[in-house]
């Protein structure tokens, strides 16, 4: 997909997936391992993850690509397989869209972990190297855009935008992670996030992760009222409580979910999705508030 066609794409609501980590521990990942080799060795386990978003009415799924980085790969010793790895798990997202009509897959890419200077060792350059080594994976194993999410680094952000911008023409969906009044928590805020990702070249920009949809209304708004690209929302069902085992448990139902997402996009959101606590029951619910098409018809 090109950065035109998505434009004319955003000619309405578009509705992505939802939470991906959440769900992969209740489907039996275990705690503290890295996430994409266990997806690596557990296929059925997000494509059926992933065909029950498309089912409720996802119009896009993320690739289970999220901590795919050289950086983050190396915390597990696994960064000599990070081609491999790319190319496996966006093949995975990449045969599952086949089977329906006109699904999206986006190449899911997220901070390297490390913080930038001053307050830590990373570089812009060395951060948009390693970007640049993700996205050339992620374009040769065929993604149809790129969504750098839960960032909270600006300029982090802004080497990632680079990076994809200096190798492909990709569409390039931008979110960060704030509080409840839109801070951020290296510095800055979501709407001075948004003007920079925007002025770099981003296709969309918004929030993911942090809270929940009730608390974001006018977060969102002012995003809407700085920028002219979309603008997205893909947060939490609601705020979680940690129990004794460190568990989280978020409490936000689906149905109070799509009713403060419709706000969100009477606040001025066109690309919505959930994180963290989301299942597809609650992208199925979103699309029945919102009266998108619940579901998409298999080849």
């Amino acid at each position: 997909m090109t950065r035109g066609e998505f434009q004319k794409r955003m000619e309405k609501l578009l509705l992505v997936d939802g939470a991906t980590g959440s769900n992969l521990m209740e489907m039996g990942m275990p705690r503290g391992v890295c996430t994409e080799q266990w997806v690596l060795e557990h296929k059925e386990v997000i494509q059926s993850l992933q065909r029950a978003y498309i089912q409720a009415g996802s119009q896009v799924i993320y690739a289970p690509t999220f901590g795919a980085n050289r950086c983050n790969l190396a915390k597990h010793g696994l960064e000599a397989g990070i081609r491999e790895m790319n190319l496996t798990l966006a093949s995975y997202s990449k045969e599952v869209a086949r089977e329906f009509d006109g699904i999206l897959v986006a190449g899911d890419i997220s901070p390297t972990g490390a913080m930038m200077e001053p307050m830590g060792g990373m570089t812009y350059e060395k951060a948009f190297a390693i970007y640049q080594e993700q996205v050339r994976y992620l374009l040769e194993a065929g993604v149809d855009l790129i969504a750098v999410e839960t960032m909270y680094q600006i300029e982090e952000t802004m080497a990632a935008i680079d990076a994809v911008h200096s190798i492909c023409d990709l569409p390039v969906l931008c979110t960060v992670t704030v509080e409840a009044d839109g801070s951020i928590f290296t510095g800055g805020n979501a709407t001075e996030a948004a003007m920079a990702f925007e002025a770099s070249g981003a296709d969309a920009v918004g929030i993911n992760c942090s809270v929940g949809p009730n608390q974001l209304v006018s977060v969102i708004r002012g995003m809407k009222e700085h920028v002219s690209v979309p603008v997205i929302a893909k947060p939490n069902a609601g705020m979680p409580t940690i129990d004794d085992a460190g568990n989280a448990h978020y409490g936000m139902g689906a149905e109070e979910f799509a009713h403060y997402m419709k706000e969100l996009v009477d606040a001025g959101a066109t690309i919505i999705g959930g994180c963290c606590g989301t299942t597809p029951d609650y992208i199925r619910e979103v699309a029945r508030v919102l009266e998108l098409s619940p579901t998409h018809s298999m080849q």
